[in-house]
């Protein structure tokens, strides 16, 4: 890898809300002009590089001293790094390749990926002049690290979620105070992000697990989202809300995004594969054809959460689910970029993300995640509430095949309470909806076979009755649904035999 050294360019305006968030954030700076660490929240597509750009040069201005940039992937420095530089500051990049700084006296701002820099810095390089350092991505634990060789200096960290990626490490440990800027909501009413339109595909998270790091594992989403009924799924998800649109999914695992691209491959969509063992290469050529191509799908596995900018995307599809309500901002947040002919996108949540963080636009405390982040993690809804929760909503193409019946719903959470009302053996809810089904299944039917053949079109209503009968009487272990759910079955079958 050769030294990246970039010069000076020209031009960049700030909007009025970044320049009031600027002239604060220097307030602080007057107020604590050395030996004090601080944090600045502002949405994913709100112009954090932006405006910490503007910070560096104005700082190095002011102060005659040098600023440092810290950020966690090798892409995001060659962003930063041009950034400055559109801001007429004048930086180097410090990769693997710099052993010294024998030019630093040639450079006002430096540019580093936190480990790069951490191993030259315990080899022994000097940086002399730094007074402020900016960490990207704050809520990032590996910066820590390297606090302790900037004590006299301000460090600012930005990010979208003031919440640490590790919680055994808050923030508040390591910053003094936060600073928070526009909310998702006021920047869209200003226009200065999209609108999200969300539609939640509610999905059983039973059979996920989780890992150390709090999230769930890769490998309990990949035997998920990898089985053929999920993957149908979400190809009926996007065929119903986003077909023929841009589209970035985003998946918890490598082997389900390339299931997911034979998916659609194989149903006739537009669509390609990325992961982090493409080359550098593949990357670009992959990310210039999602560009240029208007219906592409683009299935991917983590690498662009984080500097990815694709104005263009119409669609964000979640097929995962996340604890991390920091991976559920980043996700969501590249569809929010606004251009000239587009100030709504879709998102599609396909793990129950928006039942358990919100929608991406519901206002959030930051101040109080700060202070308690321990507080909102304990009480984020747990994925069993989420599901007691569901309400099944037979899809309407679905209902023409039983459009000779009159009622469809039937209620069994309301039935089982009658039914104990009435003195009777709870398995009596059961029995009704079954009965339920069977009528509905020979009034839109002349033969035995086709009314069996409609009980098959009622798999996700009976997984549905089935679990509620199940959250009524308190047994909702999985290997009782499964037994109910299959002698539920057998019963239908039989009754609409019997009614021939």
């Amino acid at each position: 890898m050769e030294e990246i050294v970039v010069k000076e360019k020209q031009g960049k305006k700030l909007y009025d809300y970044q320049k009031n968030d600027l002239d604060e954030i220097f307030r602080k700076i007057n107020e604590h002009p050395d030996n004090y660490n601080f944090l600045y929240q502002l949405p994913t597509g709100g112009g954090k590089t932006v405006i910490f750009s503007e910070i560096a040069k104005r700082y190095i201005q002011e102060t005659e001293k040098k600023a440092l940039v810290l950020t966690h992937r090798i892409e995001l420095c060659k962003q930063t790094s041009n950034m400055l530089c559109e801001f007429g500051v004048n930086n180097k990049i410090i990769n693997s390749k710099v052993k010294e700084l024998s030019d630093q006296a040639d450079f006002t701002c430096f540019v580093a990926m936190v480990e790069t820099l951490n191993n030259r810095l315990n080899d022994g390089l000097d940086i002399s002049d730094v007074g402020l350092v900016i960490i990207d991505e704050a809520h990032y634990n590996s910066f820590r690290k390297l606090f302790k060789h900037f004590e006299k200096c301000i460090i600012l960290g930005v990010t979208a979620t003031p919440l640490s990626s590790n919680i055994k490490l808050p923030m508040y440990e390591n910053y003094d105070e936060l600073i928070v800027g526009n909310s998702i909501n006021s920047l869209i009413e200003s226009g200065f992000l999209s609108k999200a339109t969300t539609y939640s595909f509610d999905v059983s998270l039973r059979s996920l697990r989780i890992g150390i790091n709090g999230d769930y594992t890769v490998r309990s989403s990949e035997q998920l989202y990898g089985n053929y009924s999920m993957l149908e799924k979400l190809l009926y998800a996007y065929e119903q809300k986003s077909k023929g649109k841009k589209t970035l999914i985003f998946n918890n695992g490598i082997n389900t995004s390339k299931l997911v691209h034979e998916t659609f491959h194989n149903a006739g969509y537009d669509v390609k594969h990325l992961d982090n063992t493409n080359s550098d290469n593949e990357r670009r050529e992959i990310i210039q054809w999602f560009k240029h191509t208007p219906n592409a799908i683009l299935t991917s596995v983590g690498i662009l959460t984080t500097g990815f900018d694709e104005p263009t995307v119409d669609t964000i599809i979640l097929n995962r689910a996340t604890k991390s309500l920091t991976l559920y901002h980043q996700m969501i947040g590249r569809g929010s970029r606004v251009l000239p002919n587009k100030n709504e996108f879709t998102v599609i949540d396909m793990g129950n993300n928006a039942a358990r963080f919100g929608l991406w636009s519901t206002p959030i405390d930051w101040y109080a995640i700060f202070k308690s982040p321990d507080f909102y993690l304990q009480n984020i809804v747990d994925d069993e509430e989420i599901e007691r929760q569901f309400r099944y909503l037979m899809p309407e193409e679905l209902k023409e095949n039983f459009k000779n019946s009159t009622d469809l719903d039937f209620d069994i959470k309301s039935d089982y309470k009658n039914v104990i009302k009435n003195g009777l053996r709870p398995k009596a809810a059961i029995d009704n909806s079954i009965n339920h089904h069977a009528k509905i299944c020979i009034e839109n039917a002349e033969e035995q076979a086709d009314s069996l053949a409609l009980v098959d079109l009622l798999k996700d209503d009976i997984e549905y009755k089935v679990k509620q009968y199940t959250y009524c009487i308190c047994k909702s272990t999985p290997s009782y649904i499964k037994w109910l759910r299959e002698e539920y079955t057998r019963k239908l079958r039989y009754a609409v035999r019997q009614a021939y």
